[in-house]
């Protein structure tokens, strides 16, 4: 049985996941309160592989480790280190270098990288867990993304990183879960349909 890409990202109301690219996937603007933070415990806990670009990883990479061992840190946010760091992963990048990877990563990149999450996709069982703009851009041109899943943060960011890159088309989707949490934060989860233009 194949995988299925779920791309999952923080977002504003007008669908940028940051205010530029290095804080892809992060920001003071968004409101994670305990009871999101363990939706978001859950929802990764789920995934049997997680896939990111190098920005979104860097980004994991560099704070979760640390707060795993933080004993001042709440027990939801050591949770999700936890999940992390296990989780199997793998970074799509052309600059990383194999052996540069730890937590459990494997690094794949090149001009064959639609064909490697092609097979990445159909040597998997479950849901992949999506991370960052291009990765996801490359994976909805291909026909390869399943599921884009939004926690969308009452906020206006009016401009940065936006959720997809330019070029994907027009695609159609299907609503397949609505969910309010706290501080307003609304999660919508759609099924990818298909790709029209």
């Amino acid at each position: 049985m194949a995988g299925r890409f779920v791309y999952w990202m923080n977002v504003s109301l007008d669908l940028f996941i940051g205010r530029d690219a290095a804080e892809d996937g992060g920001g003071d603007w968004m409101r994670i309160g305990e009871a999101l933070h363990r939706e978001f415990n859950r929802r990764a806990r789920d995934f049997s592989l997680d896939v990111s670009g190098r920005v979104v990883y860097e980004i994991m990479e560099e704070y979760w480790p640390t707060i795993l061992t933080d004993d001042e840190q709440s027990d939801v946010m050591r949770e999700y280190a936890e999940i992390w760091v296990s989780t199997p992963k793998v970074l799509v990048s052309r600059t990383r270098a194999a052996s540069s990877a730890d937590y459990n990563t494997r690094v794949i990149g090149g001009d064959d990288l639609v064909e490697q999450l092609a097979a990445l996709k159909a040597s998997t069982d479950g849901d992949i867990g999506v991370g960052g703009a291009n990765v996801a851009t490359q994976l909805l041109k291909a026909g390869l993304l399943d599921e884009v899943l939004l926690f969308i943060h009452p906020v206006i960011l009016g401009g940065g990183r936006p959720l997809f890159d330019e070029g994907v088309g027009t695609v159609e989707l299907d609503l397949i879960e609505n969910t309010t949490y706290d501080d307003g934060v609304v999660l919508h989860r759609y099924a990818v349909r298909r790709l029209t233009g």
